[in-house]
């Protein structure tokens, strides 16, 4: 059984992160950091709006390096990912079959409810951008898809 995994974004930074401060972030103005550990490595990721690790609106962008794939998982709560660049794969199911994946090419939209179980892949870099609720969690159908656990080996 998989356990939910928080993404650690806290450390971060945080464009604004109470529900009563406008945001205006200039793409030149993003600072994007290291993917965390319940990741895979190789991407990076900006903290738009919120923190991730609480409860609470938030927005954050994937920078996905070409290759990069996130292995089958699930999410305590809805997400809504637009593509800003790119092109990235979807796929939804227990099983990483890059056949059955739908591409979503730059401005395209996607919504997962809570524990909708998905993968998803780049072929070339792409960002994505993930609007939701926190506390943001990510839990890998397959234990050991979990970069953590098999950074522990």
């Amino acid at each position: 059984m998989s356990m939910a995994i928080l993404l650690g974004l806290v450390a971060l930074p945080v464009a604004a992160s109470a529900a009563s401060e406008g945001v205006r972030v200039d793409p030149g103005s993003i600072k994007w950091g290291n993917a965390p550990p319940s990741l895979p490595k190789g991407a990076k990721i900006a903290v738009l709006y919120g923190d991730p690790s609480k409860p609470g609106p938030l927005c954050m962008r994937l920078m996905a390096p070409a290759g990069y794939k996130i292995p089958p998982h699930w999410h305590s709560q809805a997400e809504a990912l637009t593509v800003i660049s790119g092109t990235f794969y979807f796929g939804m199911g227990d099983k990483m079959d890059a056949a059955g994946a739908q591409p979503l090419k730059a401005g395209g939209f996607h919504y997962l409810p809570p524990k909708e179980h998905h993968f998803a892949f780049s072929k070339a870099s792409s960002v994505v951008q993930v609007n939701g609720e926190g506390p943001f969690d990510i839990t890998y159908i397959n234990a050991t898809d979990d970069p953590q656990k098999a950074a522990k080996r």
